[in-house]
């Protein structure tokens, strides 16, 4: 019985045919889809994981603290107002909201150790620490919009304005989230459009300025309603997973499931940004956005 033949490997002209091809499909795909191909290849470049990482690494290693710090030289409203902001954004019950009350108490108990123990020199070397968390966001904004790095002299005043303004909101999203007591129907589009002003500034604050408001109201909206979402999602999914993560693996767990959670925001936060400069860059939207601006500098 003779064993049949190996099929024969297609000649260089099939190859070349199928090359051809390929190449033809790709052309018409960037002609038809500018914006599904511009934004494919601009996350590519930016490298979305890692970036949405490095943030997520920084906001939690030096902004977190911070936070911690600046709250011990805050009046007790505003660190009440702290707590309540936290449990609300994320929906905290049972063992997780236990655990926040625990490290909010003892952190109120020790006021006066922390005060002695780090002063206003420790806490300025929270704040420059904190800093981090402007440049790696400032990164992102760069890296979305294909811009070199701001000399250092320039953005400097930059990074500690962004950071103390983001602490200042994150403070008001509970009384925000509530509609400051008329309820989430309110509270929810108010939320919104305070994350589209932010972001907006957000972008404009960390790019030095070079590119013109206009084009950036894309990526504040998409940004904005990707973050209002999630905190929607935050409220469901957050309270669950740190309960069991607390009763599995215990304080450790808990780490694990916020700097995961942090990550994902942070992927969500680039993909945004990166959409958005690519939508402010592409028809239809290119022409009136830059009409009315100037173009980006470098």
């Amino acid at each position: 019985m003779t064993t049949p033949a190996p099929p024969a490997a297609p000649g260089p002209g099939r190859v070349q045919r199928w090359q051809e091809r390929a190449t033809t499909a790709r052309t018409a795909a960037e002609r038809r889809f500018p914006v599904i191909t511009d934004l494919t290849a601009r996350l590519l470049s930016v490298n979305v994981l890692d970036a949405a990482t490095r943030l997520a690494a920084q906001l939690f290693l030096t902004a977190v603290p911070f936070m911690l710090v600046a709250a011990a030289f805050t009046p007790q409203g505003v660190r009440d107002q702290l707590l309540t902001s936290a449990r609300d954004v994320f929906g905290l019950t049972g063992a997780s909201e236990q655990q926040l009350r625990q490290l909010y108490g003892a952190q109120g108990a020790g006021e006066n150790g922390v005060r002695q123990a780090t002063g206003v020199i420790g806490a300025l070397v929270a704040l420059l620490a904190a800093t981090a968390s402007s440049r790696a966001m400032g990164r992102v904004c760069q890296r979305a919009w294909q811009l070199p790095k701001p000399p250092a002299r320039l953005a400097v005043w930059r990074w500690f304005v962004w950071i103390v303004a983001w602490v200042a909101v994150l403070v008001l999203q509970g009384p925000m989230r509530g509609g400051f007591g008329a309820g989430l129907w309110l509270g929810i589009p108010l939320v919104f459009l305070v994350d589209v002003a932010l972001w907006w500034w957000t972008q404009w604050l960390l790019l030095n300025g070079r590119v013109p408001w206009l084009p950036l109201f894309p990526g504040a909206v998409l940004t904005a309603g990707a973050m209002t979402a999630l905190s929607v999602t935050a409220r469901i999914y957050m309270p669950t997973a740190l309960n069991r993560s607390l009763a599995t693996y215990g304080s450790l767990g808990s780490v694990f499931t916020l700097l995961s959670w942090l990550i994902a925001i942070c992927v969500v936060i680039t993909v945004s940004l990166t959409a958005g400069a690519v939508l402010a860059t592409q028809p239809p939207l290119a022409g009136p956005l830059n009409r009315a601006g100037r173009p980006p500098r470098t």
